[in-house]
């Protein structure tokens, strides 16, 4: 849909499960996860629902893909290896390469705009929690330190921020804090559940909400103001992408 909730466009038309579309960095292509085939794979397709391409083939589940900056990786969660590490590859499907190593579920990774770290969610702490790494697994960073639910990262478009998803105020509420972790700010303060940030390159953030009811899809600026909904449908719209 356009940016204003006009527009909307049905994309894929299977009688499965796609989910979590991530726009390619030119905008010409689309990454999604599917379980069209039996079992959740990551697929691409062209921008306007053609082409679609399966880029993973494993009995495992694969999902979750974000891209790199200059599109010609994608990330993506797998638990190919027993549990859900996060893994890299071509944009095409090959060379698959594991990032993380942990016994705990790592999921949901997003590649900062300026290619030099990969924000992901974790429970290796016991609870799950935001944590940062460079982009071949490397530097492994604990960045939220909460008894509660810290997930769903996004970076802001000049990667010196990133919003999340947190239960720490008993509901689920959108987060955002410094790169490092410091000078966390709740930017909605809704008794219904807000979540799965997105910030696009015009300083907006949308997310979806169950705020009317059933879950629809809002854009919001950056601070929280000018919360503004997109979608008006009676059935689920969730995970948005600039």
């Amino acid at each position: 849909m356009r940016a204003n909730g006009s527009g909307v466009v049905r994309l894929t038309h299977d009688g499965a499960l796609d989910l979590d579309p991530r726009f390619s960095p030119d905008k010409t292509k689309i990454v999604f996860m599917s379980n069209r085939s039996g079992n959740f794979e990551v697929y691409s397709m062209n921008a306007n629902g053609s082409g679609v391409t399966r880029l993973t083939n494993n009995s495992a589940f694969d999902g979750f893909p974000a891209w790199s900056p200059d599109g010609s990786k994608i990330a993506f969660t797998s638990t190919r290896n027993g549990n859900a590490e996060i893994y890299v590859m071509n944009a095409n499907g090959t060379n698959v390469t594991r990032l993380t190593n942990d016994p705990d579920i790592d999921v949901n990774p997003v590649w900062s705009p300026n290619g030099a770290k990969i924000a992901f969610a974790s429970g290796r702490c016991g609870n799950f929690e935001v944590y940062s790494m460079n982009t071949n697994g490397s530097g492994v960073t604990r960045l939220t330190n909460n008894l509660a639910f810290d997930g769903l990262p996004w970076w802001s478009p000049d990667s010196s921020k990133i919003a999340f998803t947190s239960t720490r105020a008993i509901n689920s509420e959108i987060y955002v804090m410094n790169a490092n972790g410091s000078s966390v700010t709740n930017i909605t303060n809704n008794l219904a559940t807000d979540a799965e940030p997105a910030w696009g390159s015009n300083g907006k953030i949308v997310f979806s909400s169950s705020r009317d009811g059933n879950f629809e899809i809002y854009s919001m600026n950056s601070d929280g103001s000018a919360v503004t909904r997109l979608t008006n449908n009676p059935a689920t719209d969730i995970s948005p992408n600039w």
